[in-house]
């Protein structure tokens, strides 16, 4: 008898805990929908302050914008960590073209890579050699590349529903792929941007010369998807076709920055530490209002949620603006260093950098234990279509806290549209939907709600 009574009472307090759970996240959800703050975050992140490049003035703007929305919130604690970042400037507008005859010329649009060299004062012309990847330089070898312009012209996979795929199978040759060509004595070299629509939108990002001396360094640029196209069909009708490009790219000695951080302290376990956000730093080319201004403002409303929906944390919440995830990571890894550095417990880590589209669910890079806890979850975000819960990773920035106890996690928005906007000038507050941020940043809170109530495993 005092068994079964046991039971009982365990499966009370379980249903109990489980309608606590789904009116807590009902609320969050409620109040995202009809008074969040996010959208006009991201407007005036956006248009007033706009692309928010590592060491620019526009990235110091950023700072304080978000620092100062930070304090407004009533937050516990509000500080700037400091952090040392790279200062790559793009300079004057890329110009290029194809000369399929003298002076029969296409333009083309193209950007500079970030982390490229310019090219001599007066540009470069040259041969062309198309490559499908960075396989294709062994292929073709140093006799037909020496003295060329080496073009990377493999596009992302269409046939991957999951576009980070097709993403991750085509971007080595973006990041290292003017390297690369060094070696068979290329003297530049042009990049299929990472996009799977035709248009005319060259994709900037990072690239990387690795050890290789600055004087054997050579310019790398990317072309608009639709310039690509052109470009491989004209060398099909002539192979012997020169390419014309010209960028005064440079970069400058590294610079003070900051990452930008919020926290409400834990009730009862003060020093388990929950942290949520994204990368204040952007592109240059356009707003940078999916990549990452969206994730920054959904992480600073995951907090703003809580207080509004009365919420009292047991653990502490913390909110980070990571700085210079676009082209060096420093932000996230001094992150981590100072957490190492002043013995913080962080329990769970979630970002937000995947654009404020529809959110779909969530990624975790977690033992098993704690997967199956975070399984038991996913009935009470199923009302909200939000239910894709997949073990893999999680996010640039949080990556360096990645310990054996620590649950990290990254927000799974749909990701159809994503590469139509990364790192390009298309990347806009005008693309993105309000309601659909909105959900992400609902999402986001109940997920570090449930965390915060049952910790790990």
């Amino acid at each position: 008898m005092r068994y079964l009574l046991l039971v009982f009472l365990l499966i009370t307090t379980q249903i109990e805990a489980q309608n606590n759970d789904q009116k807590q996240i009902n609320e969050i959800y409620n109040t995202a929908l009809t008074n969040g703050s996010g959208y006009a975050w991201l407007n005036y992140l956006s248009n007033q302050i706009g692309g928010r490049l590592s060491g620019s003035l526009q990235a110091q703007k950023a700072v304080d914008y978000t620092k100062k929305i930070l304090d407004s919130m009533g937050l516990d604690r509000v500080w700037l960590q400091p952090v040392r970042v790279p200062k790559w400037v793009r300079g004057t507008p890329e110009f290029a073209y194809i000369e399929s005859d003298p002076g029969l010329t296409n333009n083309v649009p193209i950007c500079a890579l970030g982390g490229s060299v310019a090219t001599p004062l007066g540009g470069i012309k040259a041969g062309v050699v198309e490559v499908q990847g960075i396989e294709g330089l062994k292929v073709l070898g140093k006799e037909k590349i020496q003295g060329k312009i080496v073009f990377f012209n493999k596009a992302m996979d269409p046939t991957n529903i999951d576009t980070y795929m097709s993403y991750s199978g085509s971007v080595d040759q973006r990041y290292a792929g003017a390297n690369e060509a060094a070696k068979y004595g290329a003297v530049g070299v042009i990049v299929r941007s990472l996009n799977l629509r035709l248009d005319d939108f060259p994709h900037t990002g990072a690239m990387s010369y690795g050890d290789t001396p600055m004087e054997s360094r050579i310019p790398a640029a990317a072309i608009s998807t639709n310039g690509a196209e052109l470009l491989s069909a004209t060398l099909k009708l002539n192979p012997d076709i020169n390419f014309f490009f010209r960028q005064n790219c440079k970069m400058l000695p590294d610079v003070d920055s900051y990452n930008v951080i919020g926290e409400i302290k834990g009730s009862t376990y003060p020093n388990e530490i929950l942290v949520v956000g994204g990368h204040l730093d952007s592109w240059d080319l356009g707003d940078g209002s999916h990549d990452d201004g969206a994730g920054c403002v959904q992480s600073m409303e995951v907090l703003r949620l809580l207080k509004a929906t009365g919420y009292k944390p047991k653990r502490t919440i913390r909110v980070v603006l990571f700085m210079n995830e676009e082209n060096g990571l420093r932000g996230g890894t001094e992150y981590a260093e100072q957490a190492s550095k002043n013995n913080e417990k962080h329990i769970f880590a979630l970002e937000s950098d995947a654009g404020g589209f529809t959110p779909r669910g969530f990624s975790f890079d977690c033992n098993q234990a704690n997967f199956k806890q975070i399984e038991s979850w996913k009935s009470l975000f199923e009302p909200y279509l939000v239910h894709l819960f997949v073990k893999g990773g999680s996010g640039a920035d949080i990556g360096p806290l990645k310990n054996d106890n620590i649950v990290l996690a990254g927000l799974r928005p749909d990701s159809q549209r994503y590469f139509d906007h990364h790192h390009s000038a298309n990347d806009t507050f005008a693309h993105v939907n309000k309601r659909e941020l909105e959900l992400g940043a609902a999402s986001m809170a109940s997920l570090v709600y449930l965390f915060d109530q049952y910790g790990i495993k």
